[in-house]
Formats: structure tokens, C-alpha cells, sequence
């Protein structure tokens, strides 16, 4: 029995691992049951729960790439729960994965163990999973950053196959991550092919590299082949793209030189400055790394394994954070940036290291802790216990109060397992009543044209909906955006085609329509 402590403490890696898995359950812990946004988590959870009832992402409802919900419905279906708490719990073993590869490949790149050092390097990763809906696309640039510092540690045909692979799979997940993943492999790839003697040559290491690709894209390659209609609608997806020009309305980046010091209360104005500040040091970071790069490669100096890997993924990851410059997409574009500084830190001395990476630990958990579902309840909002589905959270008001006139309209006008809309930014409505949604797009955040907009009123049609609840307020203050002008034709067939009801909400900026 003493042992195995022992055997933990002398094997980095089953370290870590614990490490990881401690700190991930911890982390659930605290803030598992904690806030609930029928948005963006609504948006994965309603798509994880169709998927468990049989229908396929993209093809049947709008979602993100199908791995993420064929995780997640796989875990939820082994729990047995097709709930929220479910899904998180399928998410957070995601993390606790992802987690354990970036600091095991953090560990390898320095030249002693530090068990409280890869502990600090685990919190500051951690720390900018707040957003339990955006664990996914936090813990895949970690999982890439890894495998990459991998194959830069000893190339060989056996790991430009396994990058692939994993390139591969991150595109199932997402295909924003596929095309960083494949920007950072290709600039590994030059960089390493000429400097290795024992390498395979380019020629070699490409070609394992893109059998890597296919093997680990071969699960939506099977979809496009074996699913009818899939195809066609993964098509269809990605000319909706260039037709929009952009997979989310852009933001402009909070500078840190334009915080509203005097306008709102100090601390609030330093949250701005740290937020621009981050961003700024990512940009910078991959540009500058680049530059040492050549430089280094000129006098033939070696670097961290995982510090090269994070320089050729932080300007790929660079471009969705700039996407749309806030919070929930600064999150996902940070781990290299973290990983790389953590690497270059590693093995200085003490008097450097521990300093620069507490205060690095101290500026990520400054921007990130106001927006926990914990801190916000205590400490923004005011919160209260809601009952969603079958699972009790504590999630602000204004979303209980929804949650609550949401479930009084089933009653009254959808009974039984009669569908409704609640749009354009709901999609967490059908999922919190188990609903299937009359439409395809179930979170209408960019304009669409006529012929999509007449195609989502014949599913109307079809599904005979027993009410509308319509959000129309302007996303991001954009008039444009309003549910009445980005679906004006969809707007017109509901005043047309339903009885509009007063009197139940004072919000002005909701509409409520009966069949």
C-alpha cells in the first residue's frame, strides 16, 4: 500500500494526471451546478440531446463539427442523463485530458522536475476554462500545442503520422482547429525538416503528416460518404460561411489605453486593461516568436520543444481571438501564448521564473474570475436555485425568470411534446423542455438570405409550432442584427401567420405569438 504514493511521486506523468483529474473535479466542484446560458451552452446541449435521439449534426440541426456532440452524447448516454449537468461532466473529462498532455509535454521540455511548477502551469491553463460551454475549443489548442511539442522533441514518420492524426481529429471537433492545426504543422514541418539530420525529408514527412490528417478526419469523411444528405449539408455550411464573410459579428478589441478610467469603478477599468493587454501579448508573441525564430535558426541554437510548438500555433489561434475581440474568444486563443511563456520561464532561475509566472497566473486569473458562473452570482448577480430539466442550478434571475415564463407557455400553448420557437438566441429553450426545435437554425445570429429564410418556413410549416417567443433585441447594438432584419421574411410570415399576445412581459423587446 505505501507503494503507490511513492510510485506516484517518482512518475511524472501518473503525477500530473492526478494532478489534473484532482483538479479538474475540484473545479466542477464548485462551479458544476453554477449559472446556465440558454445561448451559447444551450446551443451545445440542445445539439448533444438531438444527437443521443438519432438525428446528425449539420444535417438536421445548425451545429458546430459533430465530434464534440458525439462525445458528449456518448459519456451522457453512458450516465444515462441527457441533462445539463451531464453534458458539463462530459466536457470536463475533455479538459481533465487535454490538461494532462499540455503540461506532461510542458514537463518534458525542461531539463529537471518541479512538481509545484507544473502545478502553478495547470492552474494558469485552467483558470480560462470559466465558460464550461467553451471547454472544447479551450482544450484542443492545449491538446495541439502538446502534440506538437512531440514531434518537435524527435521527428520521425511515427509522430508526423500521430500529428496528423490529432490535427485531424481537432478539425471533427472544430475546423477553425483543423486549419490552425494545420498552419502550425506545416510551418513545424519546414522548420524541423532541414535542421534534423535524422529526420525524414520533407517529401516523407509530409506525406505521413497528411495520412495523419485523413485518419483522423475519416469519421466526418465517412459521414459526407455513408449519410445521405450529409454531404450536401456539410456543403451547404461552408458556403454559408464565405456568404457571411465571418463565423461570428466581429467586436472591436478593448485597447487597454482606452479603459474607461473614471467612468466606471477602478477595478472594473484595470479588468479592461489586463483584457487588451492579453490580447495585444498574444499577437505579439507569436510575430516576435516567429522573427526569434529565424534568428535562431540562423545561429543554430536549440529551444523548448513546447516553446516552438506554441510559437507556430499562437498567430493561427491569434486570428480567433481578433474574430470577435471578447472574452469567450480570447479563452480559446491564449493556451499557446500561456504554454509558450511557461516553457521559456521553465528552466530560468528562480529568482526569474517564479516571479514573472505567479504574476502570469495572477493577470490570467484577474481577467477570467469575474466571469465564473460562482463569482457572478456572488458577486453581480443576484441568483437563485431553477430547476433545468431535471438538474438544480443557481443561475441569475433574468435567466430563471425566462426559464420560468418559457415552461408556463409549453403548458398553456405547446402541451405534451408539441414544439415551439423561441428565437433568435434561445437554442437552450428546446433543450431545457426537451423539445425539438421547428427550425434548422436554432441560434440566428448572422443575417440569412430569401431562399434559406423560405426554407426554415416550410419546416414551420410543417412542425405547426404552438408558439413564438421572439428576443428582438439588437446583438451588440447592431440594429442590423435585430431578429426583424436579419430573418425580415421569417419576421412577416409569424405577424402574419400568428396571434399576437400583450400583457406578458413588459420587456419591449420581446414578442410573444400563439398558433
Amino acid at each position: 500500500m505505501n507503494k503507490f504514493p511513492q510510485l506516484i511521486l517518482h512518475n511524472p506523468f501518473a503525477l500530473i494526471l492526478l494532478m489534473a483529474m484532482f483538479s479538474v473535479t475540484a473545479l466542477f466542484y464548485w462551479q458544476g451546478h453554477q449559472g446556465f446560458s440558454l445561448m451559447d451552452e444551450g446551443f451545445l446541449w440542445y445539439g448533444a440531446q438531438r444527437v443521443m435521439a438519432g438525428e446528425i449534426p449539420i444535417r438536421d440541426f445548425m451545429a458546430y463539427d459533430i465530434g464534440r456532440y458525439y462525445w458528449s452524447a456518448a459519456i451522457m448516454s453512458l450516465m444515462g442523463d441527457n441533462g445539463i449537468v451531464a453534458l458539463r461532466i462530459s466536457a470536463a473529462v475533455f479538459q481533465a485530458l487535454a490538461l494532462f498532455i499540455g503540461v506532461a509535454m510542458l514537463a518534458r521540455s525542461q531539463s529537471h522536475k518541479n512538481h509545484l511548477y507544473w502545478l502553478l502551469a495547470l492552474f494558469t491553463l485552467m483558470v480560462w476554462m470559466a465558460e464550461q460551454f467553451r471547454i472544447f475549443d479551450i482544450a484542443i489548442p492545449i491538446m495541439l500545442v502538446g502534440a506538437l511539442s512531440y514531434l518537435i522533441e524527435k521527428p520521425s514518420c511515427r509522430r508526423y503520422l500521430l500529428i496528423g492524426l490529432i490535427v485531424g481529429l481537432a478539425a471533427t471537433f472544430g475546423r477553425n482547429h483543423g486549419v490552425y492545426g494545420v498552419v502550425g504543422s506545416l510551418c513545424a514541418l519546414l522548420y524541423l525538416t532541414p535542421k534534423h539530420h535524422n529526420a525524414p525529408n520533407r517529401f516523407t514527412a509530409f506525406k505521413f503528416w497528411v495520412s495523419g490528417v485523413a485518419l483522423g478526419y475519416l469519421p466526418v469523411l465517412i459521414f459526407i460518404v455513408a449519410i445521405p444528405g450529409f454531404g450536401q449539408a456539410f456543403w451547404e455550411s461552408i458556403v454559408l460561411l464565405f456568404e457571411s464573410g465571418t463565423t461570428n459579428p466581429p467586436l472591436p478589441v478593448q485597447w487597454p489605453w482606452l479603459a474607461p478610467f473614471g467612468e466606471v469603478p477602478f477595478f472594473h477599468a484595470m479588468h479592461d486593461v489586463m483584457e487588451g493587454t492579453f490580447f495585444i501579448a498574444i499577437a505579439a508573441f507569436g510575430l516576435l516568436g516567429l522573427v526569434w525564430l529565424i534568428r535562431n535558426r540562423q545561429i543554430s541554437k536549440s529551444a523548448a520543444p513546447a516553446l516552438l510548438a506554441s510559437i507556430f500555433l499562437a498567430v493561427p489561434y491569434a486570428h480567433y481571438a481578433f474574430s470577435r475581440a471578447d472574452i469567450t474568444h480570447l479563452a480559446p486563443a491564449i493556451p499557446p501564448f500561456l504554454i509558450g511563456i511557461l516553457a521559456l520561464l521553465a528552466d530560468k532561475p528562480a529568482k526569474i521564473k517564479w516571479p514573472l509566472a505567479i504574476a502570469l497566473f495572477a493577470a490570467s486569473l484577474s481577467v477570467m474570475l469575474p466571469i465564473y458562473p460562482s463569482w457572478r452570482c456572488e458577486n453581480i448577480h443576484q441568483c437563485s436555485e431553477t430547476l433545468v430539466a431535471n438538474d438544480k442550478l443557481y443561475i441569475d434571475n433574468e435567466t430563471a425568470n425566462n426559464l420560468i415564463a418559457i415552461n408556463k407557455l409549453s403548458e398553456m400553448f405547446a402541451p405534451g411534446e408539441r414544439t415551439f420557437i423561441a428565437a433568435p438566441f434561445w437554442p437552450g429553450a428546446y433543450a431545457a423542455m426537451g423539445r425539438k426545435s421547428p427550425v434548422w437554425e436554432s441560434f440566428m445570429l448572422l443575417p440569412r438570405n430569401k431562399a434559406f429564410q423560405l426554407a426554415e418556413i416550410t419546416r414551420i410549416k410543417a412542425a405547426n409550432p404552438g408558439f413564438v417567443l421572439l428576443n428582438d433585441f439588437p446583438l451588440d447594438n447592431r440594429e442590423e442584427l435585430r431578429f426583424r432584419n436579419s430573418h425580415s421574411i421569417m419576421d412577416q410570415y409569424i405577424r402574419d401567420n400568428f396571434i399576437q399576445l400583450h400583457g406578458y412581459t413588459n420587456n419591449p423587446d420581446y414578442r410573444l405569438y400563439k398558433s
